[in-house]
């Protein structure tokens, strides 16, 4: 399974520039937040496969008008094609304002999703908009991590943690791929590709099936 996941900053290669070929061959695209609403919507429209979201702290104006075409996955359990995909968005709250949350609020979250975890033996893809605590974090109060990201982890030992909000143009030395035990934590800023043998998938449904749980 080949899946494009964005976040934060906008590639003009999808969007401005876009031609057919740019967005040929995916299976799935995930966002982590950050993005207008209109470049979601007019990439599900060409890309013609499903895009799956979750807030970003700035995506206020969702709202009002969310992208069009796409799904919402906050505190949602999705299967697709056999993969298990858990959104999380927001960040850690530094001030007023939606789409932020205490580390004890993100853990309130995560415990309300426990029974569909347990019942489908886990999760593949946790898609959030803000990094773990100590992963992919910043020392600032708006990019701290999320503790409560490493405790399901150590819980649940998702394949894979795909974050935003932490830009990587403003590091001097940007990391895009950390390992945290058995996750690899990807910060999928503007765009990245993650490749998925299907062999590896545990089927959970039928193929081609998107499934809310």
């Amino acid at each position: 399974m080949k899946i494009l996941a964005l976040s934060d900053e906008e590639y003009p290669g999808y969007y401005d520039y876009y031609t057919p070929d740019k967005l040929k061959g995916y299976d799935l695209i995930l966002s982590s937040g950050d993005l207008r609403a209109s470049y979601l919507s007019f990439i599900v429209t060409v890309a013609h496969v499903p895009v799956l979201y979750v807030h970003g702290n700035h995506d206020t104006g969702y709202d009002q008008r969310p992208p069009e075409g796409c799904d919402c996955i906050e505190d949602l359990l999705v299967v697709y094609k056999g993969l298990r995909i858990l959104g999380l968005g927001g960040c850690r709250k530094y001030h007023p304002g939606k789409h932020q949350y205490t580390d004890r609020q993100m853990r309130k979250r995560i415990r309300k999703l426990r029974w569909k975890l347990w019942w489908h033996g886990g999760v593949d893809i946790v898609v959030t908009h803000a990094p773990p605590e100590g992963v992919g974090d910043d020392t600032d109060p708006a990019h701290r991590g999320f503790g409560a990201f490493l405790k399901l982890m150590d819980k649940y030992k998702p394949r894979y943690l795909l974050h935003g909000h932490t830009h990587l143009r403003y590091g001097q030395t940007p990391v895009r791929e950390r390992e945290y035990k058995q996750t690899k934590v990807i910060n999928v800023c503007e765009r990245y590709v993650l490749q998925i043998d299907d062999e590896t998938i545990t089927p959970t449904r039928k193929k081609g099936d998107l499934k809310y749980l």
